[in-house]
């Protein structure tokens, strides 16, 4: 009892719950705007990375080794005190931006690796077929090449949502921040952390569970 009392005044008394719940709110929110931009710009460079322009091939290349190279911390701060914020952007707008950014040098490589993992000739059938390059790469390549990085973007997914948690760096109010204001008020540490803890543990276990059914789903289709 003493346990549940203790809980109740650290984490639910004189209204920090709604903290939690609205850190919670835009944890989802960055994550998930995130791996949208992330994916866009992903497919978008791995493209180019593939493509026979070297200047393509040059922007992508420049795109993936800078991004990958800085911290995401540092990348975070570089877009809200010097890129977007003199121009008086929102911070969590900023976030979503910084991460969607961050996110889409990794699923360029991801992609990258997953079309060219599909055998070539997948891509002469294709054009055996009458169908020219774009349509073999959407037609053909692309769908076999998701099926085999799901994986992998799962654990893009999954990092990203803990990534966010460096959101507060640029006073933007995460889950991690709610801890944070709560474990300042309660001068409490381990009921804010830890709380925080299994939330993120909640999240991505969650994500594990319902990317690995779609995935059995699509081994199902491919037997069938």
């Amino acid at each position: 009892m003493q346990f549940f009392q203790k809980f109740y005044d650290v984490m639910l008394a004189k209204g920090r719950w709604e903290l939690i719940v609205q850190g919670l709110g835009t944890t989802i929110l960055i994550s998930v705007c995130a791996i949208l931009i992330g994916t866009l710009l992903g497919c978008l460079f791995a493209l180019m990375k593939i493509s026979k322009s070297r200047i393509l091939h040059g922007i992508a290349g420049v795109y993936t080794t800078v991004i990958r190279g800085i911290p995401l911390a540092t990348q975070l701060m570089i877009f809200a005190f010097v890129v977007f914020g003199p121009l008086g952007w929102d911070k969590l707008l900023i976030a979503i931006i910084g991460f969607g950014i961050n996110s889409g040098a990794y699923v360029t490589e991801i992609i990258r690796a997953g079309i060219e993992g599909v055998d070539i000739g997948q891509t002469e059938a294709g054009r055996s077929l009458g169908l020219n390059r774009t349509q073999t790469m959407l037609k053909i390549v692309l769908p076999q090449a998701v099926k085999a990085v799901l994986p992998t973007y799962t654990s893009e997914f999954i990092a990203l949502i803990k990534e966010t948690s460096v959101a507060s760096f640029i006073a933007v109010m995460d889950l991690n921040k709610a801890g944070d204001m709560i474990r300042n008020a309660s001068y409490n540490a381990w009921y804010p952390l830890f709380t925080v803890a299994v939330i993120y543990l909640i999240l991505t276990f969650g994500l594990t569970k319902l990317f690995g059914m779609i995935e059995r789903r699509l081994a199902r289709s491919d037997r069938g």
